[in-house]
């Protein structure tokens, strides 16, 4: 797929067209720079990939040599002490955060979290001590990413995925999808979101060719806040961009990065109505997450809640 634009993306073919339109709410007239988006996916239906719901949060880990340790195993037994020690302060946040009515599903989602996968993010800080009664040890201050268990999460998402993601006092869920899985060359491609509680949004689309685009934020539209419950259309009045469908044709995507608290950001450079994202795709996920967390104040830890959601789309030529 190429973006076809007013001032075309650096290394695309350029094309200069010039588009004057009404956008209804409110009705404006804009200048849309016109690009080529979708999604990946094959099937008939407006298939969406797995979705992920996790918290990020910091954590610390002490260890200390004694007499059976070698400085890199202490090392090893310190990390693996803060990664407890996310996997517990996420799931005291989670614990502290929501309140559902359904208490089993309450409780199905709490365990989940008790048993989650702990992934290192970023290592903040880390330095070795003395301690006058246990000698040298060895300190780490992490940044993590926690996901609930993958199998406490199916049975959570088959008894109420419909009450979760429309519930504000659930952990963050958002959706995103478009008016139908598949367009042909020259058709118009509309997108929403619409998340159950309020969020910091990052809009990304991925190309046929892999090429990553950034929708939102934009040149001319900083702000990516939504609030929860609202259906939310892409693009909107504030943006200058249309999504039409131009070659390269076949599987795309668009992703959704999701946060309670401003996510982190990925390297991009200005594609004028757009940004060009120069992160890999295989750095985004690290990218993403590198969220400035705040202490909540009722679980009282630094956290915030994540989640990743896309949907695919098949492009396809007349």
């Amino acid at each position: 797929m190429k973006v076809n634009s007013l001032l075309q993306v650096a290394f695309l073919r350029t094309y200069a067209v010039v588009m004057a339109m009404f956008v209804v709410l409110p009705a404006v007239q804009s200048y849309a720079e016109s690009f080529r988006l979708p999604a990946a996916g094959s099937s008939s239906e407006n298939r969406a990939p797995a979705s992920i719901q996790s918290v990020v949060t910091e954590a610390e880990g002490n260890a200390c040599m004694g007499d059976d340790k070698s400085r890199k195993q202490t090392e090893s037994a310190a990390m693996q002490d803060a990664k407890r020690r996310a996997g517990e302060s996420a799931s005291t946040y989670i614990q502290s955060e929501t309140s559902l009515k359904d208490g089993m599903l309450e409780s199905d989602l709490v365990s989940a979290y008790t048993n989650a996968k702990v992934r290192v993010i970023q290592e903040l800080a880390k330095e070795w001590f003395k301690d006058p009664g246990l000698g040298e040890c060895h300190r780490v201050r992490i940044k993590a990413e926690v996901t609930p268990n993958e199998k406490a999460m199916v049975t959570v998402s088959a008894q109420g995925r419909e009450a979760l993601a429309g519930d504000p006092k659930a952990p963050l869920s958002v959706r995103v999808w478009t008016d139908r899985p598949r367009y042909t060359e020259g058709e118009r491609m509309r997108l929403y979101l619409k998340g159950n509680k309020p969020f910091y949004g990052r809009v990304v689309y991925r190309q046929a060719d892999g090429t990553l685009v950034q929708l939102l934020p934009n040149p001319y539209r900083q702000s990516n806040h939504f609030e929860g419950g609202i259906v939310y259309e892409l693009p909107s009045a504030e943006d200058r961009f249309s999504m039409d469908t131009t070659a390269p044709f076949g599987s795309e995507r668009v992703t959704v990065y999701a946060c309670t608290a401003p996510g982190g950001d990925p390297e991009v450079e200005p594609a004028d109505n757009v940004y060009r994202i120069r992160t890999t795709a295989a750095d985004m996920s690290v990218a993403t997450r590198g969220i400035r967390l705040v202490k909540s104040d009722r679980a009282k830890s630094l956290a915030a809640e994540f989640f990743e959601s896309s949907v695919d789309v098949q492009t396809w030529a007349k």
